[in-house]
């Protein structure tokens, strides 16, 4: 009897080692998955980030191109404005003097044509590209792609910020070997990877300002 209750709380106890030797195991695999898991949402992380800052450099740099393009149309409409006055005044001046003829009146002429040569060519001028119109569908194409890479930053701002809260809620799922908050994590880092996406390829445009 005395053999038989021996026997059996052995039994029991090699029980208790094997299953505490399963939840190790299990425990030790849970924080390799979970060490995994954060190491690609890091890896992620720094993608997004380094996207981000390229596009906020490229915001930079096409608002500046825009702005100096801008400032060249208005510097070229100023003059523009100048010249088309002075043509005319000139011609307003020849036709109070009608007694004005010969060379006098073909160097007036002359004048007021190269005026009006040079308002036409202020105007739209595609071999130098350096006419308003040329100029300002310049600075329009510089606006369009300061806009577009302003939202692509918007997009990478917002997947940092979910990646960056993907790794803090893994970490601590580590320390309380809590599944679900892993799972949380991953979701977020997952919302995180959509919208990364969605800034490299612009798909559809965010509801913000």
């Amino acid at each position: 009897m005395e053999a038989q209750e021996t026997k059996e709380i052995g039994d029991t106890i090699a029980e208790g080692g094997q299953h505490e030797h399963a939840e190790a195991h299990a425990e030790a695999s849970f924080r390799r998955a979970a060490a995994v898991i954060l190491g690609v949402i890091a890896m992620l992380l720094a993608i997004a980030s380094l996207l981000g800052e390229a596009a906020m450099k490229e915001t930079i740099n096409f608002n500046i191109k825009a702005s100096d393009t801008f400032a060249f149309y208005q510097a070229k409409n100023e003059r523009q404005t100048a010249i088309s006055l002075a043509a005319d005044q000139l011609e307003a001046l020849v036709a109070s003097h009608p007694e004005w003829t010969g060379v006098a009146r073909a160097q007036a002429d002359k004048l007021i044509s190269d005026y009006h040569a040079t308002v036409a060519r202020y105007e739209s001028d595609p071999k130098t590209g350096e006419g308003k119109k040329e100029l300002l569908q310049k600075a329009r194409g510089y606006e369009a792609k300061r806009d577009h890479a302003q939202e692509q930053d918007s997009n990478y701002d917002f997947a940092r910020g979910l990646f960056q809260i993907a790794i803090v809620l893994g970490s601590v799922s580590i320390v309380a070997m809590s599944r679900p908050l892993l799972w949380l994590g991953c979701g977020l880092a997952g919302l995180a990877l959509l919208l990364a996406l969605n800034g490299y390829f612009l798909f559809v445009t965010l509801p913000i300002e």
